[in-house]
Order: structure tokens, then C-alpha cells, then sequence
């Protein structure tokens, strides 16, 4: 199902080389399928390593017998990703655009990037609908060409981040 004159083809074929995606099952990879936040973060966990993770979940919705179960505990230990509250997690949620970028953003920090932005998100006639915590992170992803806009002039920050979108995105900060 993944096309190979479309513009995610690349970071599909990225993704799947390196071990950082896996397809849905059946010889399926889903692009324009919506990516749930428990598979985000399992995604910057595998790009991580996958390091040892000690203790339990945080979250009351996490079942540590997932494949997310390891990877949430991590991105929270390590401040990469916060639940939707103090206690959800909500992983089987879609994640939105901006969560995207603000999970990469915090993972890139605790990998030692220095976020360094010197750009604004103006040009985007809904750059005031992004999310007061994730302003940095959009405006960084923005500045370093990770992400781009849907069209020409929107960042769709609270829509939903496709399949194709993340592995495009994960593609240009890796190349990076």
C-alpha cells in the first residue's frame, strides 16, 4: 500500500531500513493511516536504543504488556512525552501534529540538541491555534525544515498526524 511516486515513499523506506517503524501487519504500512501517541512514542524509543526501562507506568491506561508499555515509561522518565493529564496517558489516541513535533522537539533535547530557533510561524494563518506548549517546538521544527506546512500556509497543528507525516518528518531531523 505505499506508493512509490508519492512523497512520503522515502521516509517509508527510511523508517523500515533503520527498524524505527514497523508496518500495521499484513504486508500493510497504512501511510495515510492516523498514528496513535503509544506508537509515536515507541517509535523515539526504538530510535533511542531502546534502553532498559525500570518501574511502572505512571499513567492508569498503560499496559505494561503492550508493545508502548516500555516506551511510555521511558518518554516520561525522560520528559519527552507527557500524558494528557496526570494520570492518562491516552495511547491509543491519535496524536495530533503539534504532539508530534513537541515529542521530537524533547526528544531531540534530550539527545543533546540545542534547540536553537531563529524563525517564527507567521507565515501560518493558524499559528495561533497552536498550543502555548507547543510554540517552541513547532517554531523549531518550522525553522529546520522538519516540518512543514499542510498546503501552503497551514500548520493544522491540532489535526491528526498521518503515518506518512511522521515518517517524512522523523526522514528530514534524522537526515538532519
Amino acid at each position: 500500500d505505499v506508493d512509490a511516486s508519492r512523497w512520503y515513499h522515502e521516509g517509508v523506506d527510511f523508517v523500515l531500513k533503520h527498524g524505527i517503524m514497523k508496518g500495521m501487519g499484513g504486508g500493510l504500512f497504512q501511510p495515510n493511516g492516523t498514528l496513535t501517541r503509544g506508537q509515536l512514542v515507541t517509535t523515539l524509543y526504538r530510535m533511542a536504543g531502546e534502553p532498559e526501562t525500570e518501574g511502572d507506568s505512571p499513567f492508569t491506561d498503560v499496559d505494561m504488556e503492550r508493545f508502548y508499555g516500555k516506551a511510555v515509561v521511558w518518554a516520561a522518565k525522560n520528559g519527552i512525552a507527557k500524558g494528557v493529564n496526570t494520570t492518562v496517558f491516552a495511547p491509543h489516541a491519535p496524536v495530533t501534529r503539534e504532539q508530534m513535533v513537541t515529542f521530537l522537539a524533547r526528544f531531540a533535547r534530550w539527545s543533546g540538541l540545542e534547540l536553537q530557533t531563529g524563525g517564527s510561524l507567521e507565515d501560518y494563518a493558524d499559528a495561533g491555534s497552536v498550543s502555548a506548549y507547543a510554540e517552541e517546538a513547532m517554531t523549531w521544527a518550522v525553522d529546520k525544515g522538519i516540518l512543514t506546512g499542510v498546503g501552503s500556509s497551514t500548520l493544522a497543528p491540532q489535526g491528526k498526524a498521518t503515518r506518512a507525516q511522521v515518517v517524512v518528518m522523523l526522514h528530514r531531523y534524522l537526515a538532519e
